[in-house]
């Protein structure tokens, strides 16, 4: 076996040892993975929050056994995948052992390791984009337009990933057509492969228009709460923190295109970024939205390092690199990465506080980085659930109705009892009610918030024989910390033509 071949699958095997031990055993699955997972049992050209691909990824992991070791390991494939994308653009410009070193580190001990611990579109989108460049690279080599269906095709399957990709598509453009590569709109074959993108894409766009195009109100609801506590100084500093242990790969890489005679012809990718990221500053974007423009950049960076060390002397300087990529890093692990227990984080606040990472999307300062808060108590959400659920004599006229689609979803991965089927009406839950026109619901467990403001359940006290608080989340490290557990007993009046009140409202809003 080659020494190259050796060296990729230590780096492969790294990769995936570091994506499942990175994460301390006392916390859950992320809020967000539990809305993904739920989708495998409503497979669907598109929904509210996401396009359709990773229901399909949740739908094998299903498959599989649902297992938490299947819901990490396909992240970590995709990031993986990423990784050999970087590996094989570093070969196809020429690069060594040593080049090959510095970029696959540069990929392993980044931020794209954390994004990768989660089973979310990001990983994907990642993906997708250093895809995209890295066939753009080998039609620029080769001049060959097999790649030019390669770029379309992947493309596309990122599209139908997350709508993100757009954003990259927006920069390549016109980075296109102020380069020597504006050529390539002159090609039949180009159009022919824009013809059958479209024909992939199709079914999710006709998805769209069915529902009237929930992505905008999506876009727009994602504007009013998250995206207008982004400071957009705040937006650059983070993408140095994405690298910062690599970073100086990067700033080498910008420096090749216009120093290095052989990078010359590629500086189309140097155009594409600028106008991706001034894009992504003037949107005010969140700051990982970015991270997929970065990868190919570690191809170019790590060749010309090996360019530059390449004299015989100089030669001693090439483990300095790769030391300083990596010792760097592992003093952020333990920020980084939920390696700590919350109680370890509470006692260290000051190191997260140091690199703004106790900051949530309200742009308060709290005990957990956001994340971490969000990956705690849905164990025993679900529990408490199952223990009301389990004394209620008639389940099948029982709905467990909860606030939000984190709730919901963690409800239908923990319980014990699978016909539980949780719904809210929030996100793609609203689709998800069980037939209203067919089945009677007499009774409800339902779960709140903490900041609900109807705490004495006034509402619905005059709907039911019986309103009791039967328990509350515990856990003051998890985001749903005092959400409350509610157990509705026998409605005195029809109550589903309330429920569909709701759903339809909500409904509204999304149209």
């Amino acid at each position: 076996m080659k020494i190259k071949t050796l060296i990729l699958c230590f780096c492969i095997l790294l990769k995936f040892i570091l994506q499942y031990t990175l994460i301390n055993a006392g916390y859950d699955l992320h809020r967000d993975e539990y809305l993904h997972l739920d989708q495998a049992h409503h497979l669907a050209w598109g929904y509210l929050s996401v396009p359709p691909f990773t229901s399909w990824i949740s739908y094998l992991i299903l498959s599989l056994g649902n297992s938490v070791f299947w819901v990490k390991f396909f992240p970590a494939l995709f990031g993986t995948l990423t990784l050999l994308l970087v590996w094989k653009s570093i070969e196809a410009l020429g690069g060594g052992i040593f080049a090959l070193l510095v970029g696959a580190f540069a990929i392993i001990f980044s931020a794209i390791l954390r994004i990768n611990t989660l089973f979310q579109p990001n990983s994907f989108d990642v993906l997708a984009w250093t895809a995209v460049y890295f066939f753009l690279l080998k039609y620029i080599i080769t001049q060959k337009n097999q790649w030019l269906w390669y770029i379309v095709f992947i493309f596309s399957l990122g599209f139908l990933n997350k709508y993100n990709i757009v954003f990259m598509l927006i920069g390549l453009v016109p980075a296109l057509l102020i380069s020597e590569h504006r050529k390539v709109f002159l090609s039949t074959e180009l159009y022919l492969a824009i013809l059958m993108g479209f024909f992939l894409i199709l079914p999710n766009l006709f998805w769209q228009y069915h529902h009237h195009f929930p992505v905008f109100y999506h876009l727009e609801l994602l504007s009013k709460i998250q995206l207008v506590n982004v400071n957009r100084i705040d937006f650059l500093k983070e993408q140095i923190l994405f690298f910062f242990n690599s970073f100086f790969v990067l700033i080498i890489a910008f420096i090749a295109f216009f120093r290095y005679q052989p990078f010359k012809k590629f500086q189309v990718f140097v155009f594409a970024f600028v106008f991706t990221l001034l894009l992504f500053v003037y949107l005010k974007a969140k700051a990982y939205y970015a991270i997929g423009l970065y990868p190919i950049f570690f191809a170019f960076g790590a060749v010309y390092i090996e360019y530059l060390l390449k004299d015989s002397w100089k030669v001693y300087v090439r483990p300095l690199v790769l030391l300083l990529i990596v010792g760097l890093f592992i003093p952020v692990i333990k920020v980084a990465f939920p390696v700590l227990s919350p109680a370890e984080i509470e006692q260290k606040a000051q190191s997260f506080k140091d690199f703004d990472l106790l900051k949530w999307e309200d742009g308060e300062n709290h005990t957990l980085p956001q994340d971490f808060a969000d990956m705690l108590g849905w164990k025993e959400l679900a529990q408490k659930v199952d223990k009301i659920y389990e004394q209620i004599p008639d389940k099948a006229h029982t709905l467990v109705l909860c606030d939000n689609y984190g709730q919901a979803g963690a409800i239908n991965y923990y319980s014990r009892f699978k016909q539980i089927k949780a719904v809210t009406v929030n996100a793609d839950y609203i689709n998800w009610f069980p037939a209203l026109d067919k089945v009677i619901i007499k009774n409800i467990i339902l779960i709140q918030n903490a900041d609900d403001d109807d705490k004495n359940r006034e509402k619905e006290r005059p709907l039911f024989e019986a309103v009791s608080l039967e328990s509350k989340i515990d856990n003051h490290f998890a985001r749903e910390y005092g959400t409350s557990i509610y157990y509705l007993k026998n409605a005195k009046v029809p109550i589903n033509h309330f429920l569909k009140e709701d759903i339809e409202e909500e409904q509204k809003n999304w149209e």
